[in-house]
């Protein structure tokens, strides 16, 4: 496990950007875990500054997706299809077609989590994940309590989850109670997996998650059991490990 400090978020997300741009690049039928929620978004506009200024092709890239909301639909402002295609699928030249996130409307969940398993098997599995952590610790919608083996699935997410996430609807009472998440076991096979932290309120489960044993509770915690993970982290969000090192 390889950490790397940036000065603050926008450096986070360049640095972040441009280990993707390089693994593009060099790989044109990459195979990208994307993620959702606030800190990846300025990676996401690095990647759509890249594209207006150098072209850079996504047209063999394949993208899938850690989760989506139940019962919310695709097209629906809260939904992650929204979300991916305002902050980056309608500005670079990737198609559509290749793009992947569960479908949360469809009407067996549990054959839509073994489809989308299915999914990313047969595209070969993963190349380079993309990861963000909740205060809670959990990576996707994995709530404190996964097991480790989980594969994708259909989860309750807690009140903290709910809570933080209700900045995005105009109802708090609006946030769905349930998700479809790729399972901690689906994301550990990811061949590399970049987690990125920014923010003093991130600070403490950074420091759990690089100074406790592993521990379900933490889902984040299993990353350092990963034979390729890369933190890039602010200072904010490093604060506390230094102060206890």
């Amino acid at each position: 496990m390889e950490i790397i400090e940036a000065q603050n978020y926008d450096e986070m997300s360049q640095k972040a950007a441009h280990l993707i741009l390089d693994k593009v690049k060099r790989t044109p039928s990459l195979v990208l875990g994307l993620a959702t929620g606030g800190t990846p978004v300025g990676t996401y506009q690095h990647l759509v500054k890249d594209y207006q200024e150098n072209q850079t092709s996504y047209r063999h890239v394949h993208t899938v997706n850690l989760d989506e909301y139940v019962g919310v639909e695709k097209d629906h402002p809260t939904s992650y299809h929204t979300y991916m295609k305002d902050h980056l699928f309608n500005h670079i030249d990737i198609p559509i077609q290749q793009t992947h996130l569960p479908d949360t409307m469809a009407p067996d969940l549990q054959a839509e989590c073994q489809r989308y398993e299915e999914l990313i098997e047969n595209l070969g599995g993963i190349d380079l994940q993309l990861l963000g952590i909740g205060v809670n610790g959990h990576i996707g919608f994995n709530e404190p309590g996964t097991p480790f083996a989980s594969t994708t699935n259909v989860v309750e997410l807690t009140a903290s989850t709910r809570e933080k996430n209700a900045c995005y609807f105009d109802n708090p009472f609006d946030v769905p109670k349930h998700a479809v998440t790729m399972g901690v076991s689906t994301i550990m096979k990811s061949k590399q997996i970049v987690l990125l932290v920014s923010g003093k309120q991130k600070a403490h489960i950074l420091y759990k998650l690089l100074s406790e044993p592993t521990n379900e509770q933490v889902p984040a915690s299993i990353l350092k059991h990963h034979k390729n993970v890369l933190i890039i982290a602010d200072r904010e969000a490093l604060a506390e490990l230094k102060q206890n090192c």
